[in-house]
């Protein structure tokens, strides 16, 4: 039996701008996929990070889930092709829907902590990240395939060598002390860094916010024919960027547009209200995709700086 019902606060990962190497760290893949808490053995469940039951969307990890022992993994959902790429948008696909014969993809979990054994009803948060990762390797020792534990260094170049393989499916490197107990939220002292890239967009609106501070720039890049495609929202303008671009800016009309909420990043999101501008104004953004995925990024990009030296003609598809 479990000596804890699920779901429970997950550790979480701090964002950090330089590589995280050091002594006494572990430096695991940070995966471009969905967070979760898989409970095995009979009583199989698939959770959240924010505490949704993802069991029926995630019928088939669930299913495979059962026939290891009763215990809980934290870890990340990842959807693969049949030709072996990674797919966020087709993870996405699945929410509250489930497995689909010929949908073309699979589902996997990768896990990266084992919080609790059922054999015994123990309790692993306190024990270091190191005990915790032996006895989860012991778990999944002859495991489906479909359940696997995540790689794992204290090498910097061999951490590095991850970022951008499978197809972009690892984004970055996650470090864990190796010393350290399972802890909610920022307590465990995980940090996260991902790989920057630079490319550049043309602002064709501003967000509607009450407070400036949180004014965002819906941002649009060229298509194969030249057509301005929205392509995500920026994260909130500095203060000094606003100040910058605010006279650069001409509005269109005097009434607000609107866009799907998954422009922004945020699926299941109502839709983002914005006061169109003239698409005139070039920016470079920093992202951790080299390209949009199916038509837009991931995470909201955050503007660098204004591109004066460029018009948005003389920017090719991707915004390259």
């Amino acid at each position: 039996m479990l000596p804890f019902a699920l779901p429970v606060d997950v550790a979480l990962a701090r964002p950090v701008a330089t590589f995280p190497s050091g002594e006494g760290v572990s430096l695991e893949p940070k995966w471009d996929g969905w967070r979760a808490l898989l409970r095995t053995g009979p009583d199989s469940r698939v959770f959240s990070r924010h505490g949704t039951d993802l069991t029926r969307a995630m019928a088939d990890v669930a299913r495979t889930a059962a026939s290891l022992p009763e215990a809980v993994l934290d870890g990340e959902l990842l959807a693969i092709t049949d030709d072996g790429q990674v797919s966020f948008a087709l993870l996405q696909s699945r929410a509250g829907k489930g497995p689909r014969p010929g949908a073309g993809f699979s589902v996997v979990f990768v896990a990266f902590d084992l919080l609790a054994t059922g054999r015994e009803g123990a309790d692993l948060r306190a024990r270091t990240y190191l005990e915790r990762r032996d006895r989860m390797l012991i778990l999944l020792e002859g495991a489906p395939a479909a359940i696997s534990p995540t790689p794992a260094t204290g090498d910097n170049d061999g951490a590095l060598a991850w970022v951008g393989s499978l197809g972009g499916a690892i984004e970055g490197v996650v470090a864990k002390p190796v010393d350290r107990p399972y802890l909610p939220r920022y307590s465990a002292g995980w940090t996260k860094w991902r790989r920057r890239h630079t490319t550049d967009a043309v602002i064709t609106g501003i967000t509607a916010a009450a407070n400036p501070s949180q004014q965002a720039a819906v941002l649009a890049q060229p298509d194969g024919g030249g057509r301005l495609r929205p392509v995500g929202v920026s994260l909130p303008l500095a203060a000094a960027l606003r100040r910058e671009l605010a006279p650069l800016l001409r509005p269109v009309g005097d009434r607000l547009a609107e866009l799907p909420g998954t422009v922004g990043g945020l699926p299941g999101s109502p839709p983002i209200t914005y006061q169109p501008v003239v698409p005139e104004v070039v920016v470079e953004l920093l992202t951790d995709q080299e390209r949009p995925e199916f038509g837009r990024y991931r995470h909201r990009p955050r503007i660098a700086r204004r591109r004066a030296d460029l018009t948005p003609d003389l920017l090719s598809p991707g915004g390259s």
